[in-house]
């Protein structure tokens, strides 16, 4: 029994054994399991931690002098600051997911969010700031040069900040930021073409620091801008009132709306009487005698000199507002208080409005312009009489220069047809209405070119009919002064070749026109067809 019972405790024994020492193994291999994991995670932790820690830093936290001079310089592209913020918000958003799959405390993982929204609050405060950053520390802008001289027709200087005009001078005195140990000087002609010998010069100025605090004072304060121009020159014709005065200033002025004043240098008292309503429209103010205003007036911007784009025209590409030289006609026809220009021409306004037969319904009106001295018609009762028989009611004028707009310019208007020599007295087309006719009796000696680019062109542009009838030798005084074979006579391209002054003498000054009326009739008769469509 005793045997017995000692072999079964043996045989219990060994298993027992067996089952303690495969736990402690297991036990073990969990162990240093464990040990193994951690190691590694705390190896990968500090890894991950050093380099999001790094990059916080050198972003945000210690902004280098390089830095600071790149924030306070205008940035290389206007896309950079964008860049910045977005890959800041990255690298939050990738810290932020590594700590929440490393294992990172939470509280640190609070910590680094709070840190990285005030780095991003930080960053576009600077950001913000950058525009004045830039002005403060950044170089001073070379300055503009205030005139222009490159215009093959005009030289214009446009004025803003601290002007200041006496005597035909315009002083800038420049803000104190942008004042140099230099100043700048111009002498300009003040009007569309800076090629006449006889426009006195303005001289305008830009001075330098010293010159500066040395500056006159204001004896007049302005709220309202300037125009410096002049009104001699080639003035007192009608074309070159309107093309190298009127017609500048308009593109030069008509954007300030009434709001600007006008310094004249050679200012001509009969010009301001005869163009009132137009100089008082385009400036609400008293014109100035800039040649004997003894004051010193300021400005907050002044213009010298008039944009001028082409003879009696405007190129829109270039003008305010894209303005036409129809948008002038029509500005003219408004300021003269003339009828609606959609009523039609006076003919068939007249005919829809009339309920008597057709025998004595107004007849088409034509104005017949005949010039005082030279190309003036020398037969003017025959052309007349022509022209009645032709269908037309006559109205003969001759301009003159003391002549009242306000009136002439509703006789123009109430007529169909306004009828000329090439001349000056054509200018007066800016007061007809839109489908009435423009015919120009063009002159011997080539000159349909010159009726085309002075008046045919702005005709057309202005949306009237342009008709020109070109007259022939015989119907020139040329032939009856010189004789038909003076090169004059037969061969005016000949003249033309030895320069513009022969052709003057002969086709612009000593040339009148007897019109042949017998070969002027069918021009006449087509016109009237063409008005009664």
């Amino acid at each position: 029994m005793v045997t017995e019972s000692s072999s079964s405790s043996s045989s219990s024994t060994v298993p027992t054994s067996k089952g303690v020492a495969r736990t402690l193994a297991q036990h073990h291999q969990a162990v240093v399991g464990f040990l193994f994991g951690f190691f590694v995670i705390l190896v990968l932790y500090t890894t991950v931690s050093g380099q999001f820690g790094s990059t916080n830093t050198i972003v945000v936290l210690q902004s280098t002098p390089a830095e600071q001079n790149a924030r306070a310089s205008p940035p290389p592209q206007p896309s950079s600051p964008a860049s910045a913020l977005n890959n800041s918000t990255q690298d939050n958003m990738q810290a932020n997911r590594t700590d929440q799959s490393g294992g990172q405390p939470v509280n640190n993982t609070v910590t680094n969010v709070s840190d990285k929204m005030k780095e991003e609050e930080l960053i576009r405060q600077e950001l913000d700031q950058d525009d004045d950053t830039n002005v403060k520390k950044g170089a001073p802008a070379p300055r503009k040069p205030i005139c222009d001289l490159s215009d093959p027709r005009y030289d214009i200087c446009d004025i803003s900040g601290d002007a200041r005009a006496t005597n035909r001078t315009v002083l800038y005195v420049p803000p104190p930021g942008e004042r140099g140990a230099d100043g700048q000087e111009w002498a300009i002609k003040d009007q569309s073409r800076k090629h006449l010998e006889y426009i006195n010069k303005v001289t305008v100025r830009s001075l330098s620091a010293a010159q500066s605090l040395a500056a006159p004072e204001c004896t007049s304060r302005h709220a309202v801008p300037a125009v410096v121009f002049a009104m001699n020159g080639l003035t007192s014709n009608p074309w070159h009132d309107f093309s190298d005065v009127l017609v500048p200033l308009f593109i030069t002025a008509r954007t300030f709306d009434g709001q600007v004043q006008f310094l004249v240098t050679d200012l001509q008292p009969w010009f301001v009487d005869k163009y009132r309503l137009i100089l008082a429209n385009l400036s609400r103010y008293d014109v100035v005698d800039f040649d004997r205003d003894a004051g010193v007036r300021c400005y907050p911007h002044v213009v010298v000199g008039l944009r001028s784009h082409r003879d009696l025209g405007i190129n829109p590409t270039r003008a305010p507002r894209n303005y036409t030289l129809l948008d002038f006609r029509m500005y003219i026809r408004d300021i003269f208080s003339l009828p609606p220009d959609s009523i039609g021409i006076p003919y068939k306004a007249a005919a829809s409005n009339n309920n008597a037969t057709d025998g004595e319904k107004r007849k088409p009106r034509l104005m017949l312009i005949n010039r005082g001295r030279n190309r003036k018609f020398v037969n003017i009762p025959e052309i007349a009489d022509g022209a009645r028989a032709a269908g037309f009611e006559v109205v003969v004028v001759e301009p003159r220069r003391d002549l009242r707009l306000e009136e002439f310019s509703r006789a123009v208007d109430s007529c169909d047809v306004l009828m000329g020599a090439h001349g000056a007295g054509l200018t007066n087309f800016f007061f007809l209405r839109t489908g009435a006719a423009m015919l120009q009796v063009v002159p011997w000696g080539h000159m349909e070119y010159s009726a085309m680019i002075f008046y045919g062109v702005q005709a057309k542009e202005m949306n009237l009919r342009d008709v020109e009838y070109s007259i022939t030798a015989e119907e020139s005084t040329l032939y009856d002064k010189y004789g038909k074979d003076h090169p004059a006579v037969s061969d005016p391209e000949s003249i033309h070749k030895q320069g513009w002054q022969l052709g003057m003498r002969y086709y612009w000054l000593e040339q009148d026109i007897r019109l042949n009326v017998t070969r002027f009739a069918p021009t006449l008769h087509q016109l009237l067809r063409t008005l009664r469509e």
